[in-house]
């Protein structure tokens, strides 16, 4: 048995796929989005944030938990694994998701892709873990290499063959951008951002999601010079222009299941 390591738990999330979401934050995170709206979850260790203390649990314990609000999912919802960053705890994320598809549960997580290698030893867990994944939540922080590093720390070159590689198995994903003026608020960059997603075969549903700077107050907290406070939200025309460049209206799939 694997304990997994949990920032949070919301019970009723309605964002984070399909219906009513039982949706679990995991502790941990090998990225530094400028962006992130939870720098409390980037170490695996954690710190009390706001009277929220990180915590261990098994998957048989988490599922129990999940199980009681079950009633209020209907018949779209279900669990969402997000972080932090999920496939940072592979082990604890196969038994996770295997005893939730045992009990009936659809599964989604909510990833970055970030700890996705093709020839890594691990790649046979992510096979593992992707038969008992029903969904993921996948998002494209920049299309440009130089650009996703400046903005994340990391290079985007096996994000970006990790939405090949579920492509390839035909796994369901839904594609956010979030739109930062002045970084991913770029014609240029979005518009080879459509071009990439136009090879995909797997894509339900593509979101513009505006960039907002609500997480300021725990960046303040931890002690971590948030980066973009001076960072405005993109303007309503500005938010359009991305829709319609990125063809978000194009994918409709996540609409009739």
């Amino acid at each position: 048995m694997t304990l997994g390591r949990i920032n949070k738990i919301e019970t009723f999330g309605s964002v984070d796929g399909p219906g009513i979401r039982f949706v679990v934050f995991t502790q941990g995170c090998p990225m530094r989005c400028k962006f992130c709206h939870n720098p409390e979850t980037w170490d695996f260790k954690g710190k009390d944030i706001g009277g929220v203390e990180p915590f261990d649990i098994s998957p048989e314990d988490l599922l129990q938990k999940a199980l009681r609000y079950k009633p209020y999912w209907g018949k779209d919802g279900g669990i969402t694994v997000s972080g932090g960053e999920p496939l940072a705890q592979l082990d604890f994320m196969i038994e996770f998701f295997e005893c939730a598809k045992n009990a009936g549960v659809h599964t989604c997580i909510d990833t970055s892709g970030v700890s996705f290698r093709h020839a890594d030893a691990a790649f046979e867990k992510f096979e593992r873990l992707m038969r008992v994944t029903d969904l993921l939540l996948v998002d494209i922080k920049h299309i440009d290499e130089a650009a996703h590093k400046e903005l994340t720390g990391h290079g985007n070159e096996n994000i970006l063959d990790f939405f090949r590689y579920l492509d390839e198995i035909k796994k369901p994903i839904w594609i956010r951008h979030v739109l930062v003026p002045g970084i991913s608020d770029n014609d240029e960059a979005l518009a080879r951002t459509r071009d990439f997603i136009r090879t995909l075969g797997n894509v339900e549903r593509v979101e513009v999601l505006p960039y907002h700077a609500f997480a300021l107050g725990k960046y303040d907290e931890l002690g971590i010079d948030y980066v973009l406070k001076d960072t405005q939200s993109p303007t309503a025309e500005r938010v359009e222009n991305a829709n319609r460049i990125l063809e978000t209206a194009s994918y409709t799939r996540w609409r009739n299941k």
